[in-house]
């Protein structure tokens, strides 16, 4: 592939470690807060993930959030337990009191920041930068630096505070996208120039305003970061930051780059975060999402059905996701039968045909079809009757608040076009009471059982119907029909009883 070639031509380390902060940054997202207990659950559950370091919170913020570092802390994980600070005495102070073997200490650099956030010359900023760094060190904790919005900051004074602060003792600097106004080719170089200045290990931090956190990231490492923020999902402040199940999937997947992660839990780690901030992820989400590996159309699920590969990147199965084909307009026959042998159901070629006209008519309604609204479509298919003595012409029905319920039913009985109107206490048993005084003339059927239900849910979801018909001569026939009018499956529930009754006699 064209990508090995380009491969050659980077600075890519053989394994990247990640750093989470979902904890942190991904609490950030408006609307969402994590109490202490979930903390604890996220905690565990990213330990089991893999990933090397969880950023828990910002302690100085909250006695809370020292608490939960420090219950976190003494869970025993593999996983360094890290706590944020900004370069101010307090913030260390509180970090330290929450037990954390890592700090993530930061200070804007940019002139955004120094101008109107900070109020500080470079000087100012160098020096607490330092001073910041050594309190950390003094007290044996891993240091990490950011130089916040670092990417809108003079590559100039950059290179002299992550020079400064590596002399001060700092294991990691991180290079934050602040508000992802980076492109891929930029980061990339970025990186590249400060490795040329820099011998600590480089970590990026970014942000997807305007969609681009994982590219940048992934650009980063192509230039040897040996490490990158991520949080589960992409959760994160306004567009949210670099999603950790992409980047690491496309690490390993396009690069051939090694991470600690455990990629089959990611599914379920996302599930589980998505439950607790209240943040559904949308269907179509890279590597996680509802149709990640769900296929429609006809072309596709051929493809994917004869090899995987045609149209699937990496199996699902790789990341803890499971492969749908789903029935609509699109699909094809193939889908169908696929679907059919899974059941161990067996249609001749008549019966397949009818079942996949209505998958196509329910289709075109902008239905789609579940598993469980196949089985019952095909139940019915596979139930009817080989001839049809007595068929539908059309039926009406009319009802309302103040309006008794009448049906006018209109039926060919071999041969002859006969029509009847009745009236009851809905509109289905009103078309029922139609049909029977119809039959009646030839046999003398009556209905026994009626059972409706709704396959899914939602208002458009198929009605299947189960009925069971009499006669006076001791016959008796089931009848099944399932489609998405719940009048319209009771009649045809109950023509198809009465066919077999005739059919018997």
């Amino acid at each position: 592939m064209y990508i090995d070639k380009v491969k050659k031509e980077m600075k890519i380390p053989e394994k990247v470690r990640i750093f989470d902060t979902t904890l942190r940054d991904g609490e950030q997202t408006p609307g969402v807060a994590i109490t202490p207990d979930e903390k604890i659950r996220i905690a565990k559950r990213l330990d089991r993930l893999g990933v090397d370091v969880i950023e828990v919170g910002f302690p100085a913020s909250s006695l809370g959030e020292q608490k939960a570092a420090r219950e976190i802390k003494g869970l025993g994980l593999n996983a360094q337990v890290c706590g944020l600070a900004r370069v101010l005495q307090e913030d260390l102070d509180a970090a330290l009191d929450s037990d954390v073997d890592y700090i993530h200490t930061f200070i804007g650099t940019s002139p955004l920041h120094r101008e109107y956030k900070l109020h500080m010359n470079q000087e100012e900023i160098l020096t607490k930068s330092v001073e910041a760094v050594e309190y950390i060190k003094d007290h044996g904790i891993i240091a990490e630096f950011s130089a916040e919005d670092a990417t809108r900051t003079e590559f100039d004074f950059l290179k002299n505070i992550y020079t400064a602060v590596e002399d001060a003792g700092a294991d990691v600097i991180n290079v934050p996208d602040t508000v992802g106004v980076m492109v891929p080719a930029a980061m990339r170089q970025l990186v590249n120039d400060l490795k040329n200045v820099i011998n600590i290990p480089i970590s990026v931090h970014c942000h997807d305003d305007f969609g681009l956190a994982v590219a940048n990231s992934l650009a980063a490492v192509e230039a040897g970061a040996q490490q990158v923020h991520a949080t589960i999902n992409g959760l994160g402040e306004r567009a949210g930051n670099t999603s950790l199940e992409e980047v690491v999937m496309a690490l390993m997947a396009t690069y051939g780059v090694k991470t600690n992660i455990t990629t089959e839990l990611l599914v379920g780690t996302s599930e589980l975060v998505s439950r607790i901030t209240g943040v559904k992820m949308p269907p179509n989400k890279a590597i996680v999402g509802e149709n990640a590996f769900a296929h429609e159309a006809g072309i596709h699920v051929h493809g994917v059905l004869q090899k995987a590969e045609t149209y699937e990147p990496m199996k699902p199965e790789m990341v803890g996701h499971t492969r749908r084909i789903v029935m609509g307009k699109h699909t094809g026959a193939r889908a169908i039968r696929s679907k059919l042998d899974d059941y161990d159901i067996e249609m001749d070629e008549n019966q397949f045909c009818s079942l996949y006209d209505q998958v196509k008519k329910l289709g075109d309604k902008g239905k789609m079809i579940t598993d469980a609204d196949l089985q019952a479509l095909a139940e019915t298919v596979l139930g009817k009757p080989k001839e049809e003595k007595v068929k539908l012409e059309g039926f009406t029905v009319m009802t309302g608040d103040n309006v008794l319920p009448t049906a006018t039913v209109k039926l060919n009985m071999d041969g002859k076009i006969k029509t009847a109107a009745k009236t009851g206490v809905g509109p289905v048993d009103a078309a029922i009471n139609a049909i029977q005084d119809l039959v009646r003339e030839t046999a003398d059927i009556e209905l026994k059982e009626y059972h409706i239900e709704a396959i899914t849910g939602g208002t458009n979801a198929l009605a299947e119907v189960f009925v069971i018909m009499a006669d006076g001569e001791g016959n008796s026939a089931t009848g099944r029909s399932t489609v998405e009018d719940v009048v319209m499956a009771s009649v045809e529930a109950v023509l198809d009883a009465i066919n077999k009754i005739l059919i018997a006699r």
